[in-house]
């Protein structure tokens, strides 16, 4: 940080927008389209076709499309604890959206961040899909202004001062704003680097799960290695991370396809992101994402360790586990098809960090309709129903049991997260 000791000092005014943006900035069947692969011709439906694959690819819908609005017409809220921000229209509207772009216009933004008339806030991820070819940034932009005008307008970003400050990002991009990201995993093979293709331009996961520096930068000496993001954190992953709580090839795939594996479903932030990004990548898109995030040589998946704990304490977690949650996840933790995952094996149970089984202990997770014929029921949560201590004590016993982890939760820990905003 000494190198921008000077930022810190003189600039601070300018950069702490970037604070609250760059907390926020959250992969068919057959061959895998890709404009870096072949050339197609400008206008053409191939680049067409590429565009709208690779539109989902790079998840634009997520902040774009709201659930009830237009396609791509903005109005997504992201919160953060310093205002909010909205998603854009990205439309062909010439008034609202991106009617009145080039295809320059539309490349720089993608990659320098600059729209024709301002600086983007880095809750639109630049900053990984900077790696992002011309030919496919050329290829979505074709695709979008084949959309419908939307005339919406994009509403404006709800900062207080100093972070609505949006000059102050050009200063921010000088020192955070790279040409490339850090690569967690090993590998050469071309599956590998398609892989890292898909995830640190397209997909673009670094941007929640990697941790952040003092100005909300990537910590690209932590490669993809866990953030605490929002309220469900993003988990490592990588090869080391995922390995440590039984992942493998074979169920990455299954898992980026469908939203649910042996580990458990996709939950929170990553369940949109299956949902309208990861479920439309080609077989040969989803090995080479898992490829990516495992490496060239996959580490082997860890096997559930053997915990031993205080048995007066998990026999009241045992019985709490009986009487609300085994009717829906099974009396031996092995879960019931399209009613709720397997707590047997599960990542969330096997998670070191045990933040995310807590927050779902506490706030439940909503109904879940995946991919194909697989749908899970809504889990409630306990937060009204059970004392911090109970809680403690059903968390130990899910880790210790299934998790191979230490039951060393205290009450402390759940009244912590009881007391943060949920959502």
């Amino acid at each position: 940080m000494s190198k921008v000791r000077y930022l810190r000092q003189t600039l601070r005014v300018l950069t702490a927008p970037l604070l609250a943006a760059a907390l926020l900035a959250a992969c068919d069947s057959g061959s895998s389209p890709s404009a870096t692969q072949s050339t197609v011709k400008p206008g053409s439906a191939d680049q067409l076709a590429l565009g709208r694959y690779l539109t989902k690819a790079a998840d634009c819908a997520a902040c774009h499309t709201t659930a009830t609005g237009a396609a791509f017409a903005g109005g997504v809220e992201l919160a953060s604890p310093f205002g909010k921000f909205y998603g854009s229209n990205i439309t062909p509207d010439k008034e609202h959206g991106i009617g009145k772009w080039s295809a320059d216009q539309f490349y720089k933004a993608l990659h320098d961040g600059v729209t024709p008339d301002r600086h983007l806030y880095p809750a639109m991820p630049y900053t990984s899909y900077r790696s992002m070819t011309r030919a496919d940034s050329d290829a979505i932009y074709a695709y979008l202004m084949q959309q419908k005008p939307v005339a919406v307008p994009s509403k404006e970003a709800d900062l207080k001062f100093p972070y609505n400050m949006r000059f102050g990002m050009m200063f921010w991009n000088v020192p955070f704003l790279k040409n490339s990201l850090s690569d967690a995993s090993v590998g050469q093979s071309a599956s590998w680097q398609r892989g890292q293709y898909l995830s640190n331009a397209l997909g673009h996961c670094a941007e929640c799960h990697t941790p952040r520096g003092a100005f909300g930068q990537l910590d690209l000496s932590k490669p993809l290695g866990g953030a605490a993001l929002g309220r469900v954190a993003a988990p490592n992953i990588t090869p080391a991370g995922l390995a440590a709580v039984g992942w493998n090839a074979a169920d990455l795939q299954t898992f980026f396809a469908t939203g649910i594996a042996p580990q458990g479903s996709a939950y929170g932030e990553m369940f949109p992101v299956v949902h309208l990004s990861t479920q439309y990548l080609s077989k040969d898109d989803l090995a080479a994402l898992s490829t990516y995030l495992l490496g060239d040589k996959p580490l082997p998946p860890e096997p559930v360790k053997t915990i031993t704990a205080d048995a007066t304490e998990l026999d009241a977690g045992k019985r709490l586990y009986t009487a609300v949650c085994a009717g829906c996840h099974g009396f031996q933790g092995d879960g019931k098809p399209h009613v709720a995952v397997a707590m047997k094996g599960n990542s969330t149970v096997r998670n070191a960090d045990p933040h995310n089984l807590i927050v779902a202990m506490l706030d439940g997770i909503e109904a879940q309709k995946f991919p194909g014929t697989e749908s899970l029921q809504d889990m409630p949560g306990f937060a009204g129903q059970l004392s911090d201590k109970e809680l403690a004590q059903l968390s130990n016993f899910l880790r210790a049991t299934w998790g191979g982890q230490p039951a060393s939760i205290t009450p402390e820990q759940i009244k912590a997260l009881r007391l943060t905003t949920a959502h």
